[in-house]
């Protein structure tokens, strides 16, 4: 095995091994979460087309965990350059796209956190592999922004997907596996011995993949507590058309049902900010009936225009509550669902008015296997 890195400063960030047919990429700032940079993000595109094109090649492995660089786009927001924002957003979702789209196969090993753009970039490979340490979650509602995860979060069978991305809901290993965020649970202490069998595979057969992952892997339990175990007043609660709907079915669900989970789901709905709320919904509505690439297209939209902060100033807000001074006591604007008009949602899908500014602009894929094919 050959170990190569990218490197920044002294600062090794992706590291990465090379087997005979095996290329693995490791994220390498722990102290960070392994939140993304742009260095970073450049560089996987590099190693992701370079694979690509490499006959040598028959997987890829990415060892992910992290997340996305939220406080960094708010001091790029307060500084007036929204726009290195928006072109770190273009490049991640170049790369979810090539990730979703790709031609080989990819084993993704979700040992640890996983949230936001962490996540978006943990969910596209054929296998992904959750552990007991696996803690994944989009909590982007509670910081005033709208979660990029239209697309996979509505594949998730019933509402869950809308539960999980407007209450920013933390998912454990077992949960991710169980609404298949995941396709495996595999206990960490037995990834060094996949990685080792993984490292002799010199197919790119998915079945000969998927058996090797098996036989380290094993049959999580949920936790009593668990959301899983809600599904029924999920489905009933968050299949409702509006917000205003849902909070309703979940009050009068907690009239006869005196369940913290139901009352804890309340308050972190009536916690977030309102206009994210209402856009995410909208945008995993509009999700269920489209491909990877027109959810990407229509996310960057709605992701440029909360960065820009012209149609509203919530993600400023939302740092500074849950970041900054952490008093947890944001201010929205609107502070209130009933403010909020159609007209108000409608801005967020639109393009932005900004002459240096385009819409994403996915690249051409071909030869795709029926495995990629199906997401578009």
């Amino acid at each position: 095995m050959t170990q190569t890195s990218s490197n920044n400063g002294g600062i090794d960030e992706i590291l990465v091994e090379e087997e005979a047919n095996v290329k693995t990429f490791i994220l390498n700032r722990p102290k960070q979460l392994n939140a993304l940079t742009f260095q970073m993000m450049y560089w996987l595109l590099e190693l992701f087309h370079a694979s690509e094109g490499n006959s040598k090649v028959k997987m890829i492995i990415l060892k992910v965990g992290g997340s996305s660089s939220v406080y960094n786009f708010f001091l790029l927001m307060l500084s007036g350059n929204w726009k290195l924002s928006a072109d770190f957003i273009r490049e991640l979702f170049t790369l979810n796209y090539m990730m979703a789209t790709y031609s080989k196969p990819q084993v993704f090993i979700l040992d640890g956190i996983v949230m936001g753009g962490g996540l978006v970039v943990s969910v596209h490979g054929r296998f992904r592999v959750a552990t007991e340490k696996t803690v994944c979650a989009m909590p982007e509602t509670a910081l005033g922004i709208v979660p990029g995860a239209s697309h996979f979060y509505s594949r998730i069978p019933g509402f869950f997907g809308e539960y999980a991305g407007l209450t920013g809901a933390r998912l454990d290993g077992a949960e991710m596996v169980d609404v298949g965020l995941a396709t495996y649970f595999v206990p960490s202490e037995k990834l060094p011995f996949l990685k080792q069998e993984l490292a002799k595979v010199n197919t790119s057969d998915a079945d000969v993949i998927s058996v090797i992952i098996s036989r380290f892997s094993a049959i999580p339990n949920l936790k009593a507590e668990s959301p899983c175990h809600k599904m029924k007043i999920i489905d009933l609660c968050f299949s409702q058309r509006t917000i205003e709907e849902i909070i309703s079915s979940l009050e009068n669900e907690a009239l006869n049902n005196k369940d913290d989970w139901i009352s804890s789901t309340i308050q972190s709905l009536k916690k977030a900010s309102p206009i994210s709320l209402k856009v995410y919904l909208r945008s995993i509505r509009e999700g269920r009936l489209q491909d990877v690439g027109s959810c990407l297209i229509r996310e960057y939209r709605m992701l440029c225009h909360a960065l820009k902060g012209e149609l509203n100033k919530d993600f400023v807000e939302g740092c500074r509550a849950i970041l900054i001074d952490k008093d947890r006591n944001p201010k929205w604007e609107p502070s209130r669902l009933e403010l909020i008009r159609d007209d108000d949602v409608d801005r967020y899908f639109s393009k932005i008015d900004d002459e240096d500014w385009e819409d994403l602009k996915l690249p051409p894929r071909s030869n795709l296997p029926p495995y990629a094919i199906a997401k578009l």
